[in-house]
């Protein structure tokens, strides 16, 4: 039996609609001509994307899931987790790797680590600060156990 993600982080259902879109829109394209039947591959590539990709938190690991293959991160091996200039979360490992976690952000950094049982170094979210938000982003957040 398999063990269930404590959170599942995916990116926004607005992807996965307009892929469904996409592709219901290119079926009568499609239907026009044989040589013209590989274009529903296209949508259908996003949209098997938009509902696979994204980061599923364990207890005791990550996993960071895409549209081929994934990667699994055991907690003990991230040093850090910080954002960029867009709100997105990369995990900085103890072997100097960056992994980009998927679908998770600024705002539900917090949500990740309570899941985890992990606090952020500083000791409060850095979402919380308010207008500090902008000095906390270029701040990484080291993890403690």
């Amino acid at each position: 039996m398999r063990k269930r993600p404590l959170v599942r982080v995916r990116k926004s259902g607005a992807a996965l609609v307009a892929a469904g879109i996409a592709f219901v829109g290119a079926v009568p394209l499609a239907g026009a001509s044989w040589a013209l039947a590989p274009l529903l591959l296209i949508p259908l590539a996003v949209l098997i994307w938009a509902w696979r990709a994204g980061t599923d938190v364990y207890a005791d690991e990550l996993r960071v899931r895409a549209l081929v293959g994934g990667s699994r991160v055991p907690w003990d091996r991230v040093s850090e987790l910080a954002p960029d200039q867009r709100g997105r979360v990369s995990a900085l490992l103890d072997n100097g790797n960056v992994i980009r976690l998927t679908g998770v952000t600024r705002d539900n950094l917090p949500l990740v680590l309570a899941a985890a049982g992990k606090t952020p170094a500083g000791g409060g979210s850095p979402a919380a600060s308010g207008d500090d938000a902008a000095d906390a982003e270029a701040e990484p957040a080291a993890v403690q156990p």
